[in-house]
């Protein structure tokens, strides 16, 4: 194996070796962008090179004329042109053809790039043509072989050619040159053929010019792979400023900033309308088939959404929601359509597609709170499905206020008291005494008025905001808790509602366990409600926790039992030390004839988990009855008391409206 192992990796190095050679000799080939980089360079180069040789030849033919008026050679001009003037004009029209050429490639003139590369073949042939031709004559007088070795350099090392072209030119020209003198009788001697010296001195010439022209490719070669990944960065980068990386389509960085472009540009812009969708149960789409088919699913959703809005402007906003600007009418009609076609999508996870529509007042609109007012409006027709789309109205404008008021003003209601602890009390069914309190927030606001938690706990929730809820409410129960005892008040357990984000934004268990101690408010006291559907996001964090409190011997509730989907598999995977069962299952009381079986069965499965059963949502002494005959521990609802401060709960008390558990009476207090 080890040997199989060594024979790979030797011809891998091999592999790269060649490949490292390939390169350096220019054999591999070019991507586009290295192509047109190496043919930028060659025009930059022809530019300088054209001039020269122009002014060049130029000078030589004016010298030429000059020498044939001053000598009057007039009769010679025949020979004279067949041997110089034909290779000066010649020359100096390639010049002038590469020099036009180059410098409309660089003005940005970029059309018919065959016809540079043909301007440049032709000029580089005439260059070293030109060479070859004046510096054997020039040999043949005696003179120096400069005209050739001036031109191979303007040709080889001036251009950029790949190597093993650079060295069919380099060598080929030499070799015909060196053949071409050296059957020429030398100027001094008379006799033909190569001295040792030109030998000598021409191979050092190809040798250097090769390896300048290999350098210079080499070079290109680096620079241009440079800049051609630099460009592909920025691309990127453009791209992703631009385009949501999974769907393709715009993301909402462009869409803010088009939209604001739209709206200022467009005539049409009081017929505007935001529109933000929501595909409703894709969670449980990608916990069912996994995120790839989830973002299959987002991918095909984008396409459809495009489709249904070709002249719209279409953006992801996140996760599995998206908006769009459009000017279309009969939106209803398309929101009814669009989730048919998502029902086609869902596969075996019912899918629902969710919309909501907001048309600003005026072009000024922020693109940013036109989106959210359209969020918003979707948001509140999430469960409802048969409603499809939703306007953003005056009722809406309202709520919204409402949620921006309670997330900005918050923190102040805390600081300054706004903050409530209204008690419900629980009932033991065999005495009717209050065995336990359940601690409720209420929002006492001075504009406002009294907020129920149904109006800010969603939204403290949504804003992570609700664990500062928690520990306000904890701190009340606590320091009301210390000081009944010290008036010598009896006391009953109380219930704190945990959030399923408490155990996530803070370390609730440990802010419980030091405000009791503070207090000093014994464990018995103090019980940890937590609901049914927390249970499925972060088990981690709540097995740690629970395993904490039950350590610490706080008992814990589980709320809600029943409302959601997985009652079963919580009890069989949590331990919990009082099961609430949900004000639901008492709906349609006397009128349901399974309510009774399936109350019965769930308070005896209590008892064979050795757990206190509880029903909240008792408003009727014929369903007290019940539960009482059925075997059911506690009672909690309007029956007995709604939440009340702890003054009117003293009053109840005081008035025998409600009696409170001897069992927590002052004679048993060292027993509990």
């Amino acid at each position: 194996m080890q040997g199989n192992g060594g024979d790979v990796m030797d011809k891998n190095r091999f592999k790269e070796i060649g490949r490292a050679v390939q390169n350096s000799l220019g054999l591999n080939k070019h991507s586009r962008y290295v192509r047109e980089h190496f043919f930028a360079a060659n025009m930059k180069a022809s530019i300088y090179m054209s001039v020269v040789v122009i002014v060049l030849e130029v000078w030589m033919i004016i010298r030429l004329t000059i020498t044939v008026v001053k000598n009057d050679l007039i009769d010679d001009l025949p020979h004279l042109f067949e041997k110089y003037y034909s290779n000066y004009f010649m020359l100096l029209g390639a010049g002038t053809a590469m020099l036009i050429y180059a410098v409309r490639y660089n003005l940005g003139k970029r059309d018919k790039k065959w016809l540079g590369l043909t301007i440049k073949w032709v000029f580089s042939f005439i260059c070293i043509y030109f060479g070859i031709t004046i510096s054997a004559q020039d040999y043949a007088k005696g003179e120096q072989i400069l005209t050739f070795l001036t031109m191979e350099l303007f040709v080889v090392c001036l251009l950029i050619w790949r190597p093993v072209t650079g060295f069919l030119v380099l060598t080929s020209s030499y070799l015909y040159f060196f053949y071409k003198i050296d059957n020429m009788p030398a100027f001094n001697t008379g006799t033909s053929g190569l001295t040792i010296a030109t030998q000598i001195n021409g191979f050092t010439m190809w040798l250097s010019t090769m390896m300048f022209c290999i350098a210079n490719y080499n070079k290109t070669m680096s620079q241009a792979i440079k800049d051609e990944n630099l460009e592909k960065m920025n691309s990127h980068l453009s791209r992703i400023s631009m385009e949501d990386e999974l769907t393709g389509i715009n993301n909402m960085v462009f869409f803010r900033q088009e939209a604001q472009k739209q709206m200022e540009a467009a005539a049409l812009g009081e017929k505007a309308v935001y529109l933000f969708f929501d595909i409703e149960n894709f969670k449980s789409y990608n916990q069912k088939y996994g995120f790839h088919m989830g973002n299959e699913l987002l991918k095909n959703w984008a396409h459809i959404l495009v489709e249904a809005f070709p002249d719209s402007l279409v953006a992801r906003f996140s996760d599995d929601h998206f908006v769009v600007l459009t000017y279309d009418d009969d939106l209803e009609a398309k929101a009814e359509a669009l989730s048919r076609k998502v029902t086609q999508l869902q596969g075996e996870v019912s899918l629902q597609l969710k919309c909501g529509a907001y048309r600003p007042a005026d072009v000024q609109c922020d693109p940013s709170l036109a989106c959210d007012r359209a969020r918003f409006a979707c948001a509140e027709i999430k469960k409802h499905y048969n409603n499809s789309l939703r306007w953003y109205d005056k009722k809406l404008e309202d709520k919204l206020k409402l949620k921006h008021y309670i997330v900005n003003n918050f923190d102040n209601a805390i600081d300054n008291g706004y903050i409530k602890v209204y008690y419900q009390p629980v009932i033991d069914t065999a005495t009717r005494e209050v065995t336990g309190l359940e601690a409720l927030a209420r929002w006492q606001d001075p504009i406002h008025g009294l907020l129920p938690p149904g109006v800010f706990i969603d939204i403290l929730e949504e804003y992570r905001q609700i664990h500062k809820l928690d520990i306000c409410i904890t701190e009340q129960v606590c320091r009301d808790h210390r000081q009944a005892v010290d008036d010598g008040k009896t006391v009953v357990p109380v219930s704190l509602n945990f959030s399923r984000l408490d155990f996530e934004l803070c370390d609730i268990v440990g802010i419980l366990k030091e405000t009791a101690k503070r207090y000093d408010v014994p464990k018995e006291f103090l019980d940890v409600e937590i609901t049914e559907s927390a249970l499925n996001d972060r088990q981690d964090l709540l097995n740690d926790a629970m395993a904490k409190l039950h350590g610490s011997g706080y008992k814990i509730w589980l709320d809600d039992f029943g409302s959601g989907y997985s009652s079963m598999n919580v009890l069989k995977d949590y331990e919990f030390d009082v099961l609430k069962i949900d004000m639901k299952f008492l709906a349609g009381f006397g009128e349901n004839n399974k309510i009774l079986p399936i109350m019965k069965n769930i308070v005896e499965l209590t008892k064979q988990l050795n757990m206190v059963s509880l029903t909240e949502g008792v408003e009727t002494e014929e369903q007290f009855e019940f539960l009482r005959e059925i075997g059911c521990c506690r009672a909690q609802g309007y029956l007995f008391s709604r939440p009340v401060p702890k003054e009117q709960l003293s009053e109840l008390v005081s008035k025998g409206v409600l009696t409170f558990s001897k069992a927590y009476g002052p004679e048993n207090k060292s027993t509990k």
